[in-house]
């Protein structure tokens, strides 16, 4: 089942808001234009690198427009962190899914979302998930908690395992969703990339 996208009505017509791609590299998202934070993020039980090093963006950029509807093959959407970056999610996300007293989106960048019952849900999840590009991890395995038509929906929980057995990170990946990848900051931890030789 798909999520709702974010609409307008515009003269009694539905249409899609569109939001602009990140169009600015990491060196210019760095804080008064000093080097970006860069830093590599490691399993916290075993120590194993999940990605290579990563430029802080000062936030998590919107997720880029995609009429997943109309494309020739399912698959995800183009990634909500430029490849290179990492952001911090300041708000909840992911499992666990709980009734919401009013309606608005289940979780960021994401549309709405009921229960059965038709209650509209909204994340209780952790806050400070580190989010990075899905296709600058490195050795992690999905484990579906929550799959969806063609990928991974972050409403079922943690869903990449570190090679080490430990879960680790929540993929989002289905066709209507947000791709994103989303550490769990319980659960990795941040180191500085070696120089080179």
């Amino acid at each position: 089942m798909h999520d709702q996208r974010d609409q307008d009505r515009d003269d009694g017509k539905l249409t899609h808001r569109r939001a602009d791609p990140p169009a600015r590299t990491a060196a210019d998202d760095a804080d008064g234009g000093a080097e970006a934070e860069v830093s590599v993020f490691v399993c916290a039980l075993c120590g194993v690198p999940l990605t290579g090093p990563l430029a802080r963006l000062p936030a998590v950029p919107e997720a880029p427009y995609y009429a997943w509807w109309d494309a020739e093959e399912p698959g995800p959407s183009p990634a909500t962190v430029p490849s290179g970056c990492y952001a911090i999610e300041t708000e909840p996300y992911g499992a666990p899914l709980v009734v919401a007293e009013t309606p608005g989106p289940v979780m960021p960048r994401r549309g709405t979302k009921s229960n059965a019952q038709g209650q509209p849900l909204v994340s209780r999840g952790p806050r400070g998930n580190i989010v990075v590009n899905p296709d600058d991890a490195r050795g992690l395995v999905l484990r579906h908690a929550s799959p969806a038509c063609c990928g991974a929906t972050p409403d079922g929980g943690m869903n990449q395992l570190c090679a080490c057995g430990a879960l680790v990170a929540t993929l989002c990946s289905d066709c209507c969703l947000p791709y994103e990848l989303h550490l769990s900051a319980s659960h990795v931890r941040a180191v500085r990339p070696r120089p080179p030789r």
